[in-house]
């Protein structure tokens, strides 16, 4: 990376960011993450049915929006230049029409078309994002700005779930937007007698693993964006950290620790070891102040043989294999595995079974590719002492790790919440990148 590169981001350290900015795409992503996250799951625009979340559309209308910028304009040579990332998920893209396209060339169940129609178009929705942030978030603030909205967000949405797990009340129901069909009435599940906070997410476990995913970004803007208010910096990871904890959801455990372990590993030792005490000394105080909670978390771990969740997991595998074995390629078609057949609770059961290895194989080509250009970045950052962008790229690449975890406990396809936001942060990963290779031309 080049010096202009350390100058920019000492100056972001510097000055707060401006009051105004003229509408970019970074506003219109923010517009994006308010729908994604603030309008509850199950409200959609009734004729279009689950097709219809205010979301997708967004999504939709994004990937318009970037086709357009990108054919319509004079180009020059260095944008043509090749970044992995776009070419990645593009490649999902195509492998999972494929896999979509043969599924409608042979007779199939008239129940299927529409949810592949609707999965196809999720998937579209979710890239358009990507390819947004990637193309065309292009400042080193705008993409600071980015991520504090999200960390914002993601506190917002931890504060929710707070007030759920106190209350024992949904708070969503009383929402009511003009407009918008609700599909299904808002509630709160329990488990040992407590209650499980949901926010405005359809389920505890995808809300647990966006809180997942969003945690290793508010850890970034807590210790880097230091211009911007230390109460509501710090607030957000306190309040993430503590809804994650009361969460009782496994898979939110697993994957807040699989993206704050990458950041462990970039962080300073110093950083590390102050850390690392504050987790203690905050898991020894809630020990001892709330011990049936601490018994709730030990028990969802102890014993997994006896645990119906599990055990249905695991027997999943034999079931996945038989419809494997029919269509080992492209799957028996992307999005018309019904929960119907089986709920597999795994994803990358679900995309084997729909899309087949090839499917499971451009999908995990998506994490690894993000994973590896955010790696590359920080070995730049590191020729030139720039801590903030390393600890940047390892803040990105703790949230994707969360993400593709994720996908090992729930069918997060089908969770449009989860993609949306695991797609908002590749784009970013892939912004960052893309401004990384271009300042090294």
């Amino acid at each position: 990376m080049s010096a202009a590169v350390t100058q920019d981001a000492a100056e972001t350290r510097r000055r707060p960011p401006p009051r105004s900015v003229p509408p970019d795409a970074v506003t219109w992503l923010t517009f994006y993450l308010f729908a994604l996250l603030a309008v509850p799951t199950r409200f959609v625009i009734g004729p279009l049915g689950s097709a219809g979340a205010p979301s997708m559309l967004i999504g939709l209308l994004s990937l318009c929006v970037w086709f357009l910028l990108v054919v319509t304009r004079r180009r020059p040579a260095r944008q043509l230049r090749f970044y992995p990332l776009r070419w990645a998920a593009g490649a999902l893209v195509v492998v999972c029409c494929v896999s979509y396209a043969i599924a409608m060339a042979r007779p199939i169940n008239l129940d299927e078309m529409s949810p592949a129609d609707v999965s196809v178009l999720s998937l579209l929705s979710w890239t358009g994002t990507l390819l947004l942030a990637t193309d065309f978030v292009r400042s080193r603030r705008r993409i600071d700005d980015l991520v504090w909205r999200i960390a914002v967000a993601g506190g917002l949405l931890a504060v929710l779930g707070l007030a759920q797990f106190v209350t024992a009340m949904p708070f969503t129901d009383l929402i009511h937007i003009p407009g918008l069909t609700e599909l299904s009435g808002g509630g709160l599940p329990s488990r040992n007698g407590l209650v499980r906070p949901n926010g405005t997410a359809t389920h505890p476990i995808e809300y647990g693993a966006i809180l997942a995913m969003i945690l290793p970004l508010a850890l970034h803007t807590a210790l880097y964006q230091t211009a911007r208010s230390a109460f509501v910096r710090w607030g957000c990871v306190v309040a993430l950290t503590a809804v994650i904890g009361i969460s009782g959801s496994r898979s939110a455990y697993l994957c807040a620790v699989a993206g704050v372990l990458v950041c462990l590993l970039a962080w300073t030792p110093v950083l590390r070891r102050w850390v690392v005490s504050v987790a203690v000394i905050g898991v020894t105080l809630v020990a001892l102040v709330w011990p049936r909670m601490t018994k709730i978390i030990i028990g969802l771990f102890n014993d997994p043989a006896d645990d119906p969740s599990i055990t249905s997991r695991t027997d999943s595998f034999d079931f996945a294999w038989a419809f494997t074995a029919e269509h080992p390629l492209f799957g028996r078609g992307f999005g018309t595995f019904l929960p119907k057949y089986r709920i597999f609770d795994n994803q990358y059961l679900v995309q084997l079974v729909s899309v087949g290895f090839i499917g499971v194989a451009a999908l995990l080509a998506v994490a690894v590719v993000a994973m590896l250009e955010m790696r590359r970045v920080a070995r730049n950052a590191d020729r030139v002492t720039d801590i903030r962008s390393r600890d940047l790229a390892a803040s990105l690449s703790g949230a994707v790790l969360a993400g593709f975890v994720s996908m090992a406990f729930f069918d997060t396809f089908a969770f449009p919440m989860t993609m949306g936001t695991l797609f908002l942060v590749l784009g970013i990963i892939g912004a960052v990148a893309r401004r990384d290779r271009d300042d090294a031309l």
